[in-house]
């Protein structure tokens, strides 16, 4: 990491450290760079007592950067002390004045992610990289998919988080959206007519289930978006990276993780973590899941659809950055079948279901 102290006012965040989070020590403020992305400042906090998490919206952000910023700590701080793994929450500043952007601060934990190579090999550390212990990932991450979804999300103060109210009834309108708004985004771009894009709609709108009791979902569920603690056996240090969280149906969740466990005869050579036959058998996983959350998991193939296709309509801007110059087009042409694949995934498998 590098040296950070001129992408935030020091003495400014010092200030507001002495008066917030004094826990972190008063000695003088070291910072470091995660990550500075379009996305997210993230950078590391050192004062000499508990090392911490700064993360803000870029100082040329979106309002819409904010408003996310406001809802990661909001989680974060009903999540401090739950059963549900996570960093510890610590501080948030509303007030842009300071520093130009709102930001919040939380706990650095100690642990590690999953990383995977342009040639789709997962980075494993030692310990984990082959056996039982590796195996087990998968169930530790089963693990806080059931903490979530057993979490009291009311009681913890997330009542008005989201609109749990026809949440599956919402998707396909809200994800065509968002595939339309690619072309207002990225003007050379127009909304291709990829095959199985509508079919899976009308398919999801025709076919809604009953759905599953709300709770709040991560609705990016991954093993690059968790810590695991670093020795075996394999246990969740925290889950990360809240920004797509809401309230909503858990399945859904529970359907996007397991989408990415495959068998050897399944294999297409897609970029996933799990790799074949090293890990649990999906359905051994929706039937722990549903034992130890009291959930009917019975229409879990719905949202395996839904999953698959949302996923094509989130990635598809990756193409559309392609065609407007902002990426290299071989880059776009590996999403460009990526989209592709995903959506003739989704409508087999709801041709199927039928």
């Amino acid at each position: 990491m590098t040296d950070a102290s001129n992408t935030v006012d020091v003495a400014a965040l010092t200030g507001w450290l002495d008066e917030n989070i004094p826990s972190l020590g008063d000695g003088p403020l070291t910072t470091a760079l995660v990550s500075g992305g379009s996305t997210n400042l993230i950078l590391s906090l050192d004062r000499g007592g508990r090392k911490a998490i700064f993360r803000s919206p870029p100082p040329e952000g979106s309002p819409q950067g904010a408003r996310t910023i406001q809802r990661e700590a909001t989680v974060l701080r009903a999540l401090t002390g739950t059963d549900v793994p996570s960093p510890e929450f610590l501080g948030f500043c509303e007030d842009a004045s300071l520093l130009g952007v709102s930001f919040y601060v939380m706990e650095l934990v100690d642990g590690w992610a999953a990383t995977i190579t342009a040639e789709n090999e997962t980075i494993w550390p030692k310990g984990f990289d082959d056996g039982p212990d590796q195996h087990y990932l998968c169930w530790a991450m089963t693990d806080g998919l059931v903490a979530l979804a057993n979490l009291d999300y009311e009681a913890v103060g997330l009542g008005g988080f989201g609109r749990p109210e026809g949440f599956l009834e919402r998707q396909p309108d809200r994800w065509l959206g968002q595939v339309d708004g690619y072309s207002r985004r990225y003007p050379k771009y127009e909304r291709r007519d990829l095959p199985g894009l509508q079919y899976v709609a009308d398919w999801l709108r025709d076919n809604v289930p009953a759905g599953s009791p709300p709770a709040l979902i991560h609705a990016d569920y991954a093993p690059n978006n968790v810590l695991f603690q670093h020795r075996p056996p394999a246990r969740l240090a925290a889950i990360i990276d809240w920004e797509t969280a809401t309230i909503g149906d858990p399945l859904l969740d529970l359907a996007a993780f397991v989408n990415n466990l495959v068998t050897a005869d399944e294999d297409d050579g897609a970029m996933r973590y799990f790799q074949p036959g090293r890990f649990p058998h999906r359905d051994d996983v929706i039937a722990y899941y549903g034992e130890q959350t009291g959930r009917d998991v019975s229409a879990i193939g719905y949202y395996s659809v839904l999953s698959k296709w949302r996923a094509a309509c989130m990635i598809e801007y990756k193409v559309a950055e392609s065609i407007q110059g902002l990426s290299p087009r071989a880059k776009g042409d590996r999403f460009d079948a990526i989209v592709r694949r995903l959506l003739l995934d989704s409508e087999a498998l709801a041709r199927s279901l039928m």
